[in-house]
């Protein structure tokens, strides 16, 4: 069987990234600034809060996502039977590792690591394609091998920001071919440009959701799943019975309302608004390059260094996440989540003294 090689950028071999690290990991057990993880600042909402607390009431009986699921097929324009609600976006990756009849799956990188994770869990041999800086990290359908039978990219892609245009993306749809576009962060790009979710025309297509980061429900999770359904009943066979607790489901279903997405769509704007004012700051640095082309929370930049920086930064009380877990990155790039203006600031102060610091240590080891 031919195997692709290195310079075809379609890579076959075990990993050697920590593909278990995520952000939440920066900040654990440390009262620092938190850039590392892609959660909404001040969230949730004391409306959803309330709403969520008030569920508690009923948990002497069973889950029941009926109403939870009408409201996201609702949200989509799709009929219920094309939604699967889950214990957030992850729990989605393992049951498409495990419920699909997979032979050759292809994950784009750099992207979240979980997808591949699940995927060599159940044995699968994952290959790579890997979108390189030089391009802008932007997807080239004729970079994914013809015989992947099951493809997974992320849109906006965590961590580089880049959001994909939804043809391109759709063009690597092929019959027989199951294609996974993680729309996690699709909410915090305004209009959702370029989303794929609610679409039936693209075959084999399979959209995954969560509420966690424009909400601040990572401690809920709550996600879901938009797809055929014959591809729905078939992840529904390999899922826990009851697998979202009541209060997700509430969640879900509150955040679907038109006030809420309303809500959502000013987050995203205020979001665009501060990352432009992240991305002016970081411009004033030669040693640092960012992907500018960032359309997401989050931002990806390239520091020469960036593991000391990393360090320095930490002492100075600022969490950044960072990038050498990621397949196709290195030690020298950083994840920064965006935030307050006030918060980038301050954040902006401590990165010049934290390169001076990283400085001064390379010259210190170069003397030696």
């Amino acid at each position: 069987m031919h195997t692709h090689t290195d310079s075809d950028r379609q890579i076959p071999f075990p990993s050697q990234h920590d593909l278990r690290h995520h952000g939440d990991a920066e900040v654990r057990d440390e009262k620092l600034t938190d850039l590392a993880v892609n959660v909404r600042a001040n969230t949730p909402p004391d409306w959803l809060r309330e709403r969520i607390a008030d569920s508690l009431t009923g948990l002497a009986a069973y889950p029941d996502g009926r109403a939870a699921r009408a409201a996201v097929a609702e949200r989509h324009g799709l009929p219920s039977g094309h939604v699967l609600l889950t214990a957030g976006a992850a729990e989605a990756f393992v049951l498409l590792a495990r419920a699909l009849p997979v032979r050759r799956p292809v994950v784009v990188h750099p992207q979240f690591t979980e997808p591949e994770a699940a995927l060599r869990d159940v044995g699968h041999e994952v290959r790579r394609v890997l979108l390189r800086e030089e391009d802008g990290f932007r997807l080239d359908p004729a970079l994914v091998p013809e015989d992947a039978d099951l493809v997974v990219v992320g849109n906006p892609t965590n961590p580089t920001s880049v959001l994909h245009p939804a043809e391109t993306i759709a063009r690597l749809a092929r019959p027989g071919r199951t294609l996974v576009v993680d729309e996690a962060f699709m909410d915090a790009v305004p209009g959702e440009r370029e989303a794929l979710a609610g679409r039936t025309d693209v075959p084999g297509l399979v959209v995954l959701r969560s509420l966690t980061k424009t909400w601040g429900l990572a401690g809920l999770r709550i996600g879901y799943v938009l797809a055929h359904p014959e591809t729905v009943a078939a992840l529904e066979r390999v899922q826990p019975l009851w697998p979202v607790s009541t209060p997700a489901l509430v969640a879900a279903e509150a955040c679907m309302t038109r006030a809420a997405l309303a809500e959502a769509e000013d987050a995203a704007r205020q979001v665009a608004v501060e990352r432009a004012h992240l991305l002016a700051g970081l411009a004033e640095f030669d040693e640092v390059r960012a992907v500018t082309a960032a359309e997401g929370p989050f931002v990806l930049v390239r520091i020469e260094g960036a593991d000391v920086v990393r360090e320095r930064l930490r002492d100075l009380g600022f969490a950044a996440r960072r990038g050498d877990t990621f397949p196709g990155l290195g030690p020298q790039w950083l994840r920064l989540a965006v935030r307050d203006r006030a918060t980038t600031n301050r954040f902006l102060q401590a990165l010049d003294q934290a390169l001076v610091m990283a400085d001064c240590v390379r010259h210190s080891s170069r003397e030696a």
